[in-house]
């Protein structure tokens, strides 16, 4: 409790110190968002699937990609894909869309994505548990 009152008290003394950290903080936010790409909901994520012909890149494990994924996905393990970046090199003109488990490990993954070349790339937000939240079908 003292604690809290402490920074009460810091805050209440340095407020120009403390508004500068919260700016600088919310631009180091918003432009670490900007390099991994687009978070896209399930509906803007079929829409980019089905009119721009995204290549859906699924990052989970092998085990869990095959107990259920979107169609026509490739399954890139995220721990894999600095050694596999390779095979996504014929798809650099296309949207890239990744898919994680639940969106924890898609914005590392588009980064390196981005520095790689890849000019379009977007992350499923709440990843393939967001998708079967919606009750939208996977392949098995």
């Amino acid at each position: 409790m003292q604690f809290l009152q402490h920074l009460i008290e810091f805050i209440g003394n340095h407020y120009l110190l403390t508004t500068a950290f919260l700016v600088i903080l919310a631009l180091l936010l918003f432009t670490e968002g900007r390099k991994a790409g687009a978070s896209l909901s399930t509906s803007q994520a079929t829409a980019l699937i089905n009119r721009e012909q995204a290549v859906v890149i699924d990052l989970r494990p092998k085990k869990d990609f095959s107990a259920g994924h979107i169609v026509d996905s490739i399954n890139i393990p995220y721990d894999a894909l600095e050694k596999r970046m390779g095979e996504l090199d014929k798809h650099k003109g296309k949207p890239l869309l990744l898919v994680c488990a639940a969106g924890q490990h898609a914005s590392g993954c588009a980064k390196q994505l981005k520095a790689a070349g890849h000019e379009s790339v977007a992350r499923l937000s709440g990843g393939i548990s967001g998708w079967r939240a919606d009750n939208l079908p996977l392949v098995k």
